[in-house]
């Protein structure tokens, strides 16, 4: 099916197509992404992959344009590089998922009005055999740390983006957080989005952290299990936060627009109810009022 015209990428005159080119190509080697040049009205959404594969963005967006009469650009790259294209100053509002990463870009004044969205979480998915038995487990430093042990004995293998995006962000925070630095054959990283890793993950019968939405969204075309969930370390936050309007050719009154819909009640419902029925829950839960401290408390409890 042909994507719509809002995927596109948009850039806006000479400097701000540079920028753009080289935060996608040196961000994540994609100098082969396709490229439509928009007018001056255009607003550009620098976002991550796992809300574009979900199908978030099919929804949310359409709805958004009709209201305000405003033709939306969406460049889905990993977080890094959507944060990278915020301090140049080449988009207009980021909708990311790595919470301090984004916190750096508000202390330097790239960004500003960062607003949590929703949340879901992060799992850890793997061959249905499951040959280094992790399935059932909840606590992930321990899933890890079992998972390097049958890497190492040549019984597993794990597949990282490693891609600086928010879930490669969250993946090496993990490994970090077992004590732990893979290396060796059985860690592969894919340098691809979150649908791709996800393929790549099923064809080499490879364990992969994935978001949930994303994972959901596919699992149809995947041979993957679910095998690692709800420890609270796998809580995945989604904010919205516009570009420092000192950055130049800002379009703020857009930016404005945007975080104004994507918080608003009627809004937040339809982030709710995105495909729940489909799949027997909510692929994102809306978080948009409330603090980081109380939805993390709240995914807590829901052990």
């Amino acid at each position: 099916m042909p994507s719509p015209a809002y995927r596109r990428i948009s850039r806006r005159g000479a400097t701000r197509a540079i920028g753009v080119a080289a935060a996608i190509a040196v961000g994540f080697g994609l100098a082969g992404a396709a490229a439509t040049c928009g007018g001056s009205d255009d607003f550009l959404l620098a976002t991550t992959t796992s809300v574009n594969d979900s199908g978030l963005l099919d929804e949310l967006v359409p709805v958004f344009e009709r209201e305000s009469g405003i033709n939306v650009k969406v460049i889905a790259v990993g977080t890094g590089a959507a944060l990278r294209m915020a301090e140049l100053g080449n988009a207009d509002a980021l909708f990311v998922h790595a919470p301090s990463a984004e916190q750096v870009l508000v202390e330097q004044g790239d960004v500003v009005d960062r607003r949590l969205v929703a949340y879901n979480d992060f799992l850890i998915a793997g061959p249905p055999d499951d040959p280094a038995g992790l399935a059932g487990m909840d606590d992930v430093a321990a899933a890890l740390t079992r998972l390097s042990q049958a890497g190492a004995e040549g019984r597993a293998r794990f597949l990282s983006r490693g891609d600086d995006s928010g879930t490669h962000k969250r993946e090496q925070a993990l490994w970090v957080e077992a004590g732990l630095q893979p290396t060796g054959e059985w860690y592969l990283e894919s340098g691809q989005g979150m649908g791709a890793s996800l393929q790549v993950a099923s064809q080499r019968r490879a364990y992969v952290l994935t978001d949930r939405a994303t994972f959901l969204a596919l699992r149809g075309d995947l041979d993957l299990a679910p095998l690692v969930e709800r420890d609270p370390l796998l809580i995945n936050l989604y904010s919205v936060m516009r570009v420092n309007p000192d950055k130049g050719d800002i379009h703020a009154d857009a930016a404005i627009a945007w975080l104004r819909f994507i918080t608003r009640d009627d809004v937040q419902a339809r982030i709710a109810a995105f495909r729940a029925e489909e799949f027997g829950r909510p692929l994102f839960i809306p978080a948009a009022g409330n603090s980081e401290a109380e939805v993390t408390a709240e995914f807590a409890a829901s052990r």
